[in-house]
């Protein structure tokens, strides 16, 4: 948890979103071999899987193509001991959490951390049915990254007592990708986290360019953009691609 928090120490953090795998195992392994080089201060690495809820079709396209390649999680911890030291910046898993279910809960917790995952993002798993997620994160010294909407602000403070890392604002009225929530109500749920939590609070979902990531940064402590990054990756790799990511925010 402490690469999370040098994540955020002193600025406003540039987080991106890839899904492992896409376009190839190759191309990931060369993202995370120039993921220091980037502009980007954390990673979330997305697991491909079959049925991705939270996600637009861009990017369920996307892990769903990849996932029927063959890619799966012990394809993902492969790609992550294969790029040992030559990245230092923090990874995040997302993951869904049949994912999680069907390795078996302590064995996936354990051997992300063994690959030096920082923490877990976790659409799909609720703060009702969180509990041993969030004592096997203590065990292994990993965050539990906590997603608020503006819609769920009533279980905020339930929510958060069994968040860690940062805060995942969520900025649109549904999967990623869609239209954003609108900033000032935004910036309201954001300031109403801040005096809830000591946590930094990052906004993602809707956040496509560097317009919108100025606005978030104006009452945000980070920015997320994953839709256009991977859009990105179909196309793009190296330091073009890293180029490419600055570009966005800007």
């Amino acid at each position: 948890m402490d690469k999370i928090a040098k994540a955020f120490n002193g600025k406003k953090a540039n987080i991106g979103y890839i899904v492992a795998g896409y376009p190839s195992v190759e191309h990931t392994k060369e993202f995370l071999a120039n993921y220091d080089e980037s502009c980007l201060d954390l990673l979330e690495l997305g697991i491909p899987y079959s049925d991705p809820l939270a996600d637009g079709k861009l990017i369920a396209e996307a892990s769903f193509s990849t996932a029927a390649k063959g890619v799966n999680t012990d394809t993902i911890f492969e790609i992550l001991d294969d790029c040992k030291g030559k990245f230092h910046k923090p990874i995040v898993f997302l993951v869904y959490f049949n994912l999680i279910f069907a390795y078996g809960t302590e064995n996936f917790i354990k051997k992300s951390a063994e690959c030096g995952v920082s923490g877990f993002i976790i659409p799909d798993l609720p703060f009702e049915e969180n509990g041993e997620v969030f004592e096997l994160c203590k065990k292994y010294n990993l965050a539990l990254v906590p997603l608020i909407s503006v819609t769920s602000a009533y279980r905020t403070d339930e929510i958060l007592t069994r968040g860690s890392g940062f805060i995942y604002a969520i900025g649109a009225i549904g999967v990623s990708g869609s239209k954003s929530a609108g900033h000032e109500r935004l910036a309201k749920l954001v300031g109403e986290l801040k005096q809830k939590s000591d946590l930094p609070v990052a906004v993602g979902f809707g956040i496509k360019n560097k317009d919108d990531v100025k606005a978030v940064k104006s009452y945000a402590n980070g920015a997320i953009i994953g839709t256009q990054i991977v859009k990105l990756t179909a196309n793009f790799s190296g330091k073009e691609l890293n180029e490419k990511i600055s570009e966005l925010f800007g």
